[in-house]
C-alpha cells in the first residue's frame, strides 16, 4: 500500500508543479519529502488512517486545483475518487480507492 500512496502523491504533485519543458518531478525530489514511501510506511504501520488521508488529501487539493477544480470534468471525477478515499475508515477500506486514484491520476497525466 505504501507504494500506491507514494505513487498517488507523485502523480498529484506532477499535475500541480510539473510544466512542459521542465525537468520531471521524481520520487527523490524535495517536493516529495513529506510524501515518500517511508512516511506512508510509518503511517500504515501505526494504522493511522486519518494521517494517511490527511497526507493524500493535501496532494488531492493540489491536483484538483491543477485540473481546474471540481467544476471541471477531470476535477469532478478526481473529487469523487478523493471523496471515496476520504470516507474509508480502516486500512483495508483504503485499498480500492487508492488504486482507483492512482489509475485515474496516471491516465490524466
Amino acid at each position: 500500500m505504501e507504494s500506491q500512496l507514494e505513487t498517488v502523491a507523485l502523480f498529484s504533485l506532477k499535475l500541480a508543479y510539473e510544466s512542459e519543458g521542465s525537468s520531471p518531478i521524481l520520487r527523490d525530489d524535495l517536493v516529495m519529502g513529506d510524501y515518500q514511501r517511508d512516511v506512508f510506511e510509518l503511517l500504515v504501520r501505526r494504522g493511522d488512517v486519518e494521517g494517511i488521508q490527511v497526507k493524500v488529501g493535501e496532494c488531492m487539493g493540489l491536483a484538483l486545483e491543477a485540473v481546474g477544480g471540481v467544476g471541471k470534468p477531470l476535477g469532478r471525477e478526481l473529487g469523487r475518487l478523493a471523496g471515496d478515499f476520504a470516507s474509508a475508515q480502516t486500512l483495508e477500506q483504503l485499498d480500492d480507492p487508492i488504486i482507483a486514484l492512482k489509475d485515474y491520476l496516471k491516465d490524466i497525466q
